[in-house]
């Protein structure tokens, strides 16, 4: 193995004789030892150490990442292997040096054999398939490498599927800002039916979900927003104030006409059992509480009870503050938003210079106009998909 060492001693319980020395070049052999081989070696660390069986102690070795050759030379190795274990209060049986110098890789070799338990070793060791090439160890490398990033990649593409709906998004819908990932938890088709519909499509879409929002609304009886349909219609930019989203959301708050109309929240299908919940969906679902419905938003003025005093009603020029609420797990049936609200980024979104951005950005905030009722648009919308570019 490369960058590893097995040494084999005699005994097989207790503690040995042990020495370690690191020459600049080849030591003379000395002939008190019994059984010498060597072997090429290279560290593939800067820390190399000689270590216990099992897991014990170790020794840092000081060697560099160079070739070395490695000579390991045994004494008393068959008195060691017929005695098998020593006690710490017993004398001494079999010892063994280790030396290392530097040296270009050569094959291994057995210098001198006497006893019989290294015959047998070294006869194991000759029976064993002959290790890789360095080319081949190189390629295996490669191979696993390889395996390791496509599986990783199939785990990626397998994730990103099921996020989008069982069917890989297309490199333009990957691509799209807005609030694609809002639509897709509503339905994942419908968005990947918009994305193949074409920009003519996408644009008509973008206009159907605007009118319906702000019909839902009531925005569509507002001499403003009634103008930006028709300039949708008309394929010109949207006018003022809608050309600007504060101005927009400025003439929401100070017009005195708006209707006080409110939704629930839509609700989300569930996702298929086989399914897996993936980290943005495995939430712990916060207890719906059993109380009158919520409302949210400037319509909530109208709907609070009387012993609380009512909000302020808007003037022309007046700045009014939002405010955002976030729920964890499904959303709160109980609560209810002000569907104007809803509409408006309908209406601002249409007119998105991107048709698939302005397509999804609509539906998805016309899906949040319709509240429960969403179903009901968006057959509409996916039959004009269906209906070709």
């Amino acid at each position: 193995m490369p960058g590893a060492l097995w040494l084999q001693t005699g005994l097989h319980t207790g503690s040995v004789g042990f020495g370690v020395e690191v020459h600049d070049q080849a030591p003379p052999l000395d002939p008190v030892w019994e059984d010498v081989v060597e072997v090429s070696f290279r560290p593939v660390s800067a820390g190399a150490a000689l270590m216990e069986w099992g897991g014990g102690a170790a020794w840092e070795l000081g060697l560099q990442e160079i070739d070395y050759r490695v000579r390991y030379c045994a004494r008393g190795m068959d008195e060691a292997r017929q005695q098998d274990t020593r006690l710490d209060d017993e004398p001494q049986v079999d010892c063994y040096l280790l030396q290392f110098w530097p040296a270009e890789p050569a094959p291994a070799r057995v210098l001198k054999q006497i006893s019989a338990i290294a015959a047998y070793w070294h006869d194991y060791a000759r029976k064993q398939p002959a290790p890789p090439t360095p080319a081949e160890r190189a390629e295996a490398e490669r191979r696993a490498r390889l395996a390791r990033e496509r599986a990783e990649e199939e785990r990626r593409l397998a994730y990103e599927r099921r996020q989008w709906g069982g069917q890989l998004p297309s490199k333009t819908l990957r691509g799209v800002g807005g609030n694609v990932r809002g639509l897709l938890a509503f339905d994942p088709a419908l968005v990947h039916a918009i994305d193949a519909a074409g920009a003519r499509t996408q644009r008509a879409t973008a206009m159907l979900a605007a009118r319906r929002a702000c019909e839902a609304a009531g925005l569509d009886q507002l001499e403003w927003t009634a103008a930006g349909l028709a300039a949708l219609a008309e394929g010109r930019p949207l006018p003022p104030p809608l050309d600007d989203p504060d101005q927009a959301w400025q003439a929401l708050a100070a017009d005195l006409q708006v209707p006080r109309r409110t939704v629930g929240r839509p609700v989300p299908p569930k996702r298929p059992p086989s399914e897996p919940a993936t980290r943005h969906t495995a939430r712990p679902q916060r207890p719906h509480p059993a109380s009158a419905p919520r409302i949210v938003g400037p319509a909530a003025a109208g709907d609070r009870p009387a012993s609380l005093p009512s909000a302020p009603t808007p003037q022309p020029g007046d700045t009014t503050g939002y405010a955002v609420r976030v729920t964890l797990g499904e959303p709160d049936p109980h609560l209810r938003m002000s569907q104007p609200h809803m509409a408006l980024p309908a209406l601002l979104a249409a007119g998105t210079a991107d048709p698939l951005q302005a397509a999804l950005d609509a539906v998805y905030a016309t899906v949040a106009t319709y509240g429960e009722d969403y179903r009901t648009v968006l057959e509409e919308v996916r039959s004009l998909c269906q209906g070709g570019p």
